[in-house]
């Protein structure tokens, strides 16, 4: 049998040029009480002449393998902290299927179990995954690579008052015996396949899209999201029909370690976008956009990463111009344009990691999941489409994603879909090779304004120049003014300035997270201890898990020079943490060592 070609792999052990998989049968057993999750992978496969297949375990108790229904005999090679083991099962050449019994244990990273203290409701436990970029092989033994696409069902047991959802067609409604099953039609890579446990209810926002949470959140929730079908609408209109049949969004503890994750039909979501006021939803229309460029068109390395984010940044803040207007997608775009000049500077003695197309051979994928992959990459697609032009852009971004749509793709192979299909077609000259495979950003990038910004600037001036600020000026500001305000402090603001600016707008006990995280950054840098600041930026350590969030204000702190107290909040907040969160502060910290 011919089997396609598969790039070589860095951060799989997988070799599947020789047999690889083709759909997963998943049959498991959540247990609450022990934390462990255990049952049966059984795999269709496919076989290029192999004696056996290789799969990725970490973390995982292998109990036995069978091929065809017959025990066959297996090794888990030597253990590596990033990748953790090969596990490699003997086959013959007419192997079409092999079933593995397994068991999670105390130390696989994916899963996070959380007691009810934990959650929204404070009754009852939950669990969630995340497997990017390649934590799935710490809860399923699996071939971990975003090239390799399976289809999967799957029989999840769960305790009777609890529901089970995942990256597939879901329940609406509790099973009365804690039974349920899924079925994903479309072959997806193995950092999609998720998972989430809880006490959670749904409600529908239009036919195909709707919201999970638990009882105490789910009316906000629905209200936050509910111009979910519209963003979905938007999307279709630009880049063509959404083939996931269902777009859901789950909104997990707070614990949950990423804004969110685009868990094909079902986006998991952090608690901290619910504002009350719909402004920090671009992160639906990201993940959203992920439908097209990550799930349907896939990085086939995670040294191409930036195909997958630069990409879908550039479609959210389309997707966020048609739905609220140039100056807010504007505003977003400023807001990613400042986190990458911050980026650029903060790698500045490792150049390397500033270009677009990546090296990360022996190291974490996890190392290219920061500003440049998502603002770069999407700087680099807005300065494309100023220099030829929005409906040619439109066109061949359209096209991208139907040639290539279920399949992965690499840096090299758009580049050649690039020149073909728009630069040479329409004998238009561009530095791509500059922007991809060099360092920082080239003089051509585009340049993004904000009246809003402008004027956010100007009254932050004149509150430097004279102690005073116009609150008539603020009055309808977004989060997002408020952001750029407080981000741009100078830096020698005075301690009575930050007391004014609090007293004034009560930033300490802001309800929205985002403002929070740049008032407490702030803060901290400044040695500002006014209205209880201390107290609150602990209290959001140890409630808000969002790496994002928490290793900015950590890095403050480290910058502050005020790391015993980042270790005193850290030693009491790390259980909260999913690993994902847990492992960045560790490093940054130095906690542990």
């Amino acid at each position: 049998m011919t089997l396609k070609t598969y790039e070589e792999e860095l951060h799989s052990f997988a070799q599947p040029n020789k047999a690889v998989i083709t759909h997963l049968d998943l049959n498991i057993d959540v247990n609450f009480d022990t934390h462990i999750i255990s049952g049966t992978a059984t795999y269709n496969i496919a076989n290029n002449g192999a004696s056996e297949i290789i799969l990725d375990s970490k973390y995982l108790d292998i109990e036995a393998i069978t091929a065809d229904g017959k025990k066959t005999t297996f090794t888990l090679g030597s253990f590596d902290e990033n990748l953790g083991q090969p596990l490699a099962i003997s086959i013959k050449e007419t192997t079409q299927k092999i079933a593995i019994k397994y068991r999670t244990t105390a130390k696989t990273e994916a899963l996070q179990w959380l007691n009810a203290q934990q959650t929204a409701d404070k009754t009852n436990p939950f669990l969630f995954t995340q497997g990017q970029a390649i934590l799935t092989r710490t809860w399923i033994p699996i071939q971990d690579s975003p090239q390799i696409r399976i289809t999967y069902n799957a029989t999840v047991k769960v305790p009777k008052n609890l529901m089970a959802v995942m990256s597939a067609q879901n329940p609406q409604e509790k099973t009365a015996d804690g039974m349920y099953h899924f079925k994903m039609a479309q072959p997806i890579p193995a950092y999609l396949i998720a998972l989430a446990i809880g006490d959670i209810e749904y409600k529908a926002i239009s036919s195909r899209t709707g919201v999970y949470a638990e009882k105490s959140m789910i009316d906000k929730v629905q209200a936050e999201f509910s111009d979910m079908e519209k963003m979905v609408v938007a999307a279709e209109n630009l880049y063509g029909a959404y083939s996931w049949e269902q777009f859901d969004v789950i909104v997990l503890p707070p614990s949950f370690p990423f804004g969110g994750m685009e868990n094909p039909r079902l986006t998991f979501a952090t608690p901290t976008v619910i504002a009350g006021d719909k402004s920090l939803t671009s992160l639906v229309a990201h993940e959203l956009a992920h439908s097209w460029s990550g799930n349907l068109v896939t990085n086939a390395t995670w040294n191409d990463f930036w195909l997958n984010e630069g990409f879908t940044v550039y479609f959210e803040i389309r997707i966020m111009e048609a739905l609220y207007g140039k100056e807010r997608a504007n505003m977003l775009a400023l807001i990613g344009r400042q986190d990458l000049d911050e980026e650029l500077e903060s790698l500045k003695e490792t150049p390397n990691d500033t270009k677009l197309k990546l090296d990360l051979k022996g190291r974490s994928p996890d190392d290219g999941m920061n500003s440049i992959a998502y603002d770069k990459g999407y700087l680099f697609l807005r300065t494309l489409e100023e220099k030829v032009g929005r409906e040619k852009m439109d066109a061949f971004l359209k096209s991208y994603f139907k040639k290539n749509a279920f399949s992965t793709t690499n840096t090299e192979d758009f580049i050649t879909y690039l020149n073909t299909n728009l630069l040479e077609k329409n004998s238009i000259t561009f530095n791509t090779d500059e922007w991809i495979y060099q360092p920082g950003v080239p003089s051509n990038a585009a340049i993004i304004q904000s009246n809003a910004f402008s004027t956010v600037e100007k009254t932050l001036q004149s509150f430097v120049d004279t102690n005073g600020i116009d609150t008539n000026i603020t009055k309808q500001w977004t989060p997002q003014e408020w952001v750029h305000f407080i981000r741009n402090f100078q830096e020698d603001i005075k301690i009575e300035q930050l007391q004014q600016l609090d007293d004034t707008f009560n930033f300490t006990g802001s309800t929205n997270s985002y403002i929070s995280m740049v008032w407490y950054e702030q803060s901290i840098l400044n040695n500002y201890h006014g209205n209880q600041v201390d107290s609150k930026i602990s209290e959001f350590l140890n409630t808000v898990g969002r790496r994002w969030y928490v290793t900015t204000l950590f890095k403050a702190f480290k910058r502050a020079d005020r790391l015993n107290e980042a270790l005193l909040i850290y030693k009491k907040a790390r259980p909260n943490y999913h690993a994902v969160t847990a492992n960045t502060i560790d490093g940054l910290l130095g906690f542990g060592v």
